[in-house]
C-alpha cells in the first residue's frame, strides 16, 4: 500500500509540473530599417514576479543565460550580435554566492539582418530560455519562430 501511495504521488506532482503555464510569453516581428535592412524583434513579457536572464552572465553565475539561435539563410547577413533591451537587473544571491544579470515584466531582444537581395523570405531559430521565481526556476525551454522579411 506504501508503495501505492508513493507512486501516486509521484504521478501527481509529476502532472502538476507539466500542467504548469509557462510565465514567459513571445512576440516575434521585424522592423524595416532601410532598404533590405531589418530589425528581428523577440519580445518577452513575463508574468509578475517571474524573470529570464540575460545572454551574458557573470563568471560566478549559475543561472542558465537565454540563446537565440538562427537557421541557416543564403538570402541574409546576420549584423552584430543579438542585443537586449529592457531593464537589466543584477541579483547577487547570498546562499549560493553568485550573481546573475535578469530582466523581469519585458526585455526585447533584437538581431539586425540585411537581404542580399531584394527577395522575399524569413528568419527562422529558437530562443532557449529559463524562467524562475523567488522559490523555484522551471526548466529550460525552446521556442522556435519564424519571421517574414521583405
Amino acid at each position: 500500500m506504501k508503495h501505492i501511495l508513493v507512486g501516486l504521488l509521484c504521478v501527481m506532482a509529476f502532472g502538476s509540473t507539466m500542467a504548469q503555464v509557462d510565465p514567459a510569453s513571445w512576440k516575434f516581428s521585424a522592423k524595416k530599417i532601410s532598404n533590405k535592412v531589418y530589425e528581428v524583434q523577440m519580445v518577452a513579457t513575463l508574468k509578475s514576479g517571474w524573470h529570464l536572464y540575460s545572454q551574458t552572465q557573470p563568471k560566478d553565475a549559475i543561472a542558465y543565460p537565454t540563446k537565440v539561435g538562427f537557421a541557416n539563410n543564403p538570402l541574409i547577413v546576420r549584423t552584430g550580435s543579438v542585443k537586449e533591451l529592457g531593464k537589466m537587473e543584477k541579483f547577487h544571491d547570498a546562499t549560493t554566492k553568485s550573481t546573475t544579470h535578469q530582466y523581469a515584466n519585458t526585455v526585447t531582444f533584437v538581431q539586425r539582418v540585411t537581404l542580399k537581395a531584394a527577395a522575399k523570405t524569413s528568419v527562422s531559430g529558437t530562443v532557449e530560455y529559463q524562467t524562475c521565481d523567488d522559490k523555484k526556476c522551471l526548466p529550460p525551454k525552446t521556442i522556435p519562430f519564424n519571421v517574414p522579411l521583405g
